[in-house]
């Protein structure tokens, strides 16, 4: 529980982060309860048939669209695009609640299913693209990571549980209607942030030319992304089809009503809050193969015990373990991906990871009826889970050897890809250059640099605010994503400023020799970098 605490406090004392979290609360939990609630809906009209069918026809186009709308991130600045995200959820969700309390006809209700889901696809992959942007250390970007693990877990367990009271009491238009207050919330908690992270211009400008972005591109021609992408699109077969299983479970099965769907899935996200306290040691940990293999071995035997036919307390307890697997099996995939992703990609990439996860949801939404017709429920939960076994058999020799070279330095390249004078720089050139950063933690009143000494570093600042001192007078305060020392370096001269620590300081360090070189071998950054020179020596 410490290691949770310490994770969430890492995530809190950085207000960016913090502001993106809570909104990721209330998008996991309207995504959830609109979820439960859709199939609620359409399972009353024509049981599991068509509630598999309805889910698989709102999922589908949403997987096709996922990839294009997730490469906004690439377009325009990310905070923009999650800004966007959540306001036009909240949009669907109010119309879709508008409509179902006209009592509208039914294919009414299904476009603003429709266009809810595909609303739901644009936050997972715009955040990611994002997190690097906000995080000042690598450990700040894997807390995270965790903390999201965490929120979607507390998500799972509470939304589910609320959304089957609310459903108890009221109708599938409650819900609805309280989604899309709880997204139009999150919203306003982005809104500050929309211009906070640039929009990442590539260095070649042909690279953005295709309407999914460059994430399709890079699948093609990095196998590692493109099979971490296909393993966690995998995982989510077994989830869709486990999503259309609740309602079967709940009244096939245990012969209960509707609103035991939603206490069902709060079993799973019950799991998933307890695995919290075990991915949260996962911050640091270089290799991440070992708890991959943990969490499908736990997901394999509690689908065992489902396809036994149990009684409700003992779905309720193995839907939890589930829950735990799946939440660990999560947070390790993405990490990872995060890790062999290229920085400039991260919006492509996890847009195409959200266009193959919501395909997979579809799939196992047919999936599901079509093993409860060929075998019943028993048949049906063996099966799905026997997909992630069978996919770790095929891939397993290939993911350990992408747990041992996963360590893209994602967060340095975030930092200096903010800076004008580093963003045109070729990806391979960026990261070269990030792994060669030092960093460096310094206490407010340090002098970092000092007037008339000699240059050998030039310095970004990653966290905090430094204050810049020519001849005594104080002339500029720089702050994260602002770079110093580049004056004495490109000129050959000795500091013209002091530069002092004006709060606790996070700096990244480039040696000389790293500098010049990089810069005098790309033109436009070079001209930046001179630009950038003479501005500061106007002022001193």
């Amino acid at each position: 529980m410490r290691a949770v605490l310490d994770v969430l406090g890492v995530v809190g004392r950085n207000r960016d982060l913090r502001r993106v979290q809570l909104a990721y609360a209330t998008f996991n939990s309207g995504e959830w309860a609109t979820w439960i609630a859709m199939l609620v809906y359409a399972y009353s009209r024509g049981g599991v048939t068509e509630s598999g069918l309805v889910a698989a026809g709102m999922l589908a186009p949403a997987a096709l669209l996922a990839p294009v709308v997730a490469a906004l991130g690439e377009r325009v600045p990310p905070g923009q695009a999650l800004f966007a995200g959540y306001a036009l959820q909240a949009a669907s969700c109010l119309a879709t609640a508008a409509a179902l309390y006209a009592d509208a006809p039914t294919i009414i209700v299904y476009a603003g299913f429709l266009v809810m889901a595909v609303s739901f696809t644009m936050t997972r992959p715009t955040q990611a693209a994002f997190a690097p942007g906000l995080a000042h250390t690598p450990h700040e970007l894997a807390a995270t990571n965790v903390a999201s693990g965490t929120v979607e877990a507390v998500s799972v367990l509470v939304a589910p549980v609320l959304t089957g009271v609310v459903l108890g009491f009221g109708s599938p238009a409650t819900v609805f209607a309280l989604a899309g207050a709880g997204c139009a919330l999150g919203a306003m908690l982005v809104a500050p942030l929309r211009n906070a992270v640039p929009v990442v211009e590539a260095a070649d400008p042909s690279e953005r030319a295709s309407l999914f972005g460059e994430g399709p591109q890079l699948i093609r021609r990095d196998p590692q992304s493109r099979m971490l992408v296909l393993l966690l699109g995998a995982q989510c077969v077994a989830l869709g089809a486990l999503d259309v299983l609740y309602v079967e479970l709940a009244r096939g099965v245990l012969h209960r009503g509707g609103d035991w769907a939603g206490y069902l899935c709060g079993a799973m996200g019950a799991g998933g809050v307890l695995a919290v306290a075990f991915t949260a040691h996962l911050v640091g940990r270089p290799r991440l193969a070992g708890p991959l293999a943990v969490s499908i071995a736990v997901w394999s035997l509690a689908f065992l015990g489902l396809a036994a036919v149990p009684g409700v307390g003992a779905a309720l307890g193995l839907l939890l373990l589930v829950g735990g697997a799946e939440k660990t099996f999560d947070v390790t995939g993405r990490m990872l991906l995060q890790r062999v992703a290229r920085p400039d990609a991260l919006a492509g990439v996890f847009g195409l990871l959200e266009g193959f996860q919501t395909a997979g949801y579809a799939a196992g939404s047919l999936l599901a009826p079509a093993l409860v017709a060929l075998g019943g429920a028993p048949a049906a939960f063996l099966g799905v889970g026997a997909i992630l076994p069978l996919v770790a058999l095929v891939t397993g020799r290939r993911l350990l050897d992408i747990d041992r070279h996963a360590t893209v330095p994602v967060v340095e390249i975030a930092l200096l890809r903010s800076m004008p004078m580093f963003a045109a720089l070729p990806p391979a050139t960026l990261e070269s250059l990030a792994r060669a950063l030092e960093p460096l933690a310094l206490p407010a009143g340090t002098d970092v640099i000092r007037q008339g000494e000699h240059g050998d570093r030039f310095y970004v600042i990653a966290a905090g605010e430094v204050d810049v001192v020519a001849s005594g007078q104080t002339v500029a305060t720089l702050r994260r994503g602002d770079g110093f020392g580049e004056i004495a370096l490109l000129n050959d001269v000795p500091r013209t400023a002091t530069v002092t620590a004006r709060t606790d300081v996070v700096l990244q360090a480039l040696e000389r020799e790293i500098f010049l070189v990089t810069l005098t071998g790309h033109a436009a950054s070079h001209q930046s970098a001179h630009e950038l020179s003479e501005q500061r020596l106007a002022r001193v």
